[in-house]
């Protein structure tokens, strides 16, 4: 029985005491410890994260060999180890919880471990061995967690956003599409969801592209602060345990691996200290949240129906809408939408409160911000190539139903106060309100206009359009 266990796990020890890893296992001691320490959530960081560090990992044993901190056998393996990594394997090494260690020491150190231990198979070693590739005197030469950690995050997060910023463009640019094709088409306007003057689809969509234009240029832009690497300040920003040309080095290997235009920053101190960044794309990505709710409602309200609601548009049917009423169908992919907004906008609470929790030189939040950070662009990546796919792009609008409600409205008597003034115009509307008929038909019945000049005042296209006085009393 004993030497079951034996052959099952090894001892691995630290300076609190020995601990018993899983035999198979590329992680070592300190991951144990974070397994055992950490059982919250069950959610692991995602591998975008994950790999960013392991892309630190790699920049810095490239510098260190190449500056002779690290022996060239030694530091090449960790090389080659991390290449293997970031090919795909050994994902299944990377456990520790989402909610871990402040700072993300566990997660670090979870790297670190699996990286050495692969270097150490590679060199002849026995995993757990680390007289031939030790995880902090090697992997993690010249490192600290405080400064590889917000350097992986912000990595991450710009990997992230490449994919990101293309699909909210795409997803503008099918709004654009949609509002030219439909431009013709005049419906209700509505203010507090009473009747206003009449408006054109095109018009109302129009306003929803530059609305989402500006809030993905505004995450974009949010972005170009996360390019400042912080990376060489080790433990507080100093620098100590570095090669004094050991920070610009790994920016520009880091630049050559990753594909990113990042570049060192200014003040190590404050890259270190401050989470600005993060919380600028985090509220940058909560405006276009905001934004895309408010859409998400107005296309949900005007899908309303098919008979007892406004019923303007048609929205694709993806799937059935009820287990026990037949044929009904819902706006699922808005609610969708809805869903993972809410979501985001808990996320940037989240990232906020992190962001404001730092003290002196580090914030050990750093966790919960990437997590929140990571989550709120994978989601709405995913959400707006949906939000396109399966619903705007196959939105279609109900003409007949848009151009009645417009010559419904008694938003339209607006039209009659440049020519019979704003107190009769009301008197107008009170009567059809009281009567119940349609604006038209009282203007008829008393005279106020002939019926050439109320076929050109109740034009529904020029009601769209700035226009003079052009119908005389």
């Amino acid at each position: 029985m004993s030497e079951r266990k034996t052959e099952r796990f090894r001892t691995e020890k630290d300076y609190l005491g020995e601990v018993k890893v899983p035999g198979d296992a590329y992680y070592g001691v300190q991951t144990v410890r974070a397994l055992e320490n950490f059982p919250i959530s069950g959610q692991t960081s995602l591998p975008v994260f994950t790999m960013a560090m392991v892309s630190i990992k790699k920049a810095a044993a490239m510098v260190n060999v190449e500056l002779g901190c690290l022996d060239s056998k030694i530091g090449n393996m960790i090389i080659l180890a991390c290449d293997r990594i970031l090919n795909g394997e050994f994902q299944e090494q990377f456990l520790v919880d989402v909610y871990q260690a402040g700072a993300g020491t566990s997660h670090h150190m979870n790297v670190n471990e699996v990286v050495a231990n692969i270097a150490i198979e590679m060199l002849g070693g026995t995993k757990g061995d680390y007289s031939v590739v030790h995880p902090n005197d090697h992997v993690n030469y010249g490192q600290s967690t405080n400064d590889v950690y917000p350097t992986a995050m912000r990595i991450a997060a710009l990997q992230l956003s490449k994919k990101f910023v293309k699909n909210l463009y795409a997803l503008t640019e099918a709004f654009k599409q949609k509002a030219k094709s439909v431009d013709a088409i005049v419906k209700a306007g509505r203010t507090h969801l009473q009747d206003a003057v009449p408006i054109r689809v095109g018009q109302e969509f129009s306003g929803y592209t530059d609305a989402l234009l500006k809030a993905s240029r505004g995450v974009e832009k949010a972005t170009e602060s996360l390019k400042e690497l912080g990376i060489g300040g080790s433990a507080v920003g100093t620098g100590i345990n570095t090669h004094r040309e050991y920070a610009c080095r790994v920016v520009e290997k880091l630049r050559q691996i990753v594909n990113l235009d990042i570049k060192e920053s200014k003040n190590r101190f404050e890259a270190m200290q401050s989470n600005a960044p993060f919380v600028e794309l985090s509220g940058a990505i909560r405006t276009l949240a905001v934004e895309l709710i408010r859409i998400a409602n107005d296309i949900r309200l005007m899908n309303s129906g098919p008979n007892t609601g406004l019923a303007e548009i048609d929205l694709p049917s993806v799937q059935p809408g009820s287990s026990i009423m037949p044929g009904k169908v819902n706006p699922v992919i808005p609610e969708m939408m809805n869903m993972v907004c809410f979501s985001v906008i808990g996320n940037d609470l989240s990232i906020a409160l992190a962001a404001q929790a730092g003290q002196f030189e580090l914030n050990v939040m750093m966790p919960l911000i990437q997590h929140k950070l990571l989550d709120s662009i994978f989601i709405l990546t995913s959400a707006a190539k949906v939000f396109h796919e399966k619903c705007i792009s196959g939105l279609e609008v109900n003409k007949k139903r848009c151009q009645d409600y417009a010559m419904r409205s008694l938003g339209i008597v607006t039209v009659l106060n440049p020519i019979i003034g704003y107190t009769k115009a009301s008197e107008v509307a009170r009567e059809s309100m009281r009567t119940g008929k349609p604006i038209r038909d009282v203007i008829v019945e008393h005279n106020i206009l002939s019926a050439d000049q109320l076929n050109k005042v109740l034009s529904p296209f020029s009601m769209t359009e700035p226009r003079a006085r052009d119908v005389a009393v």
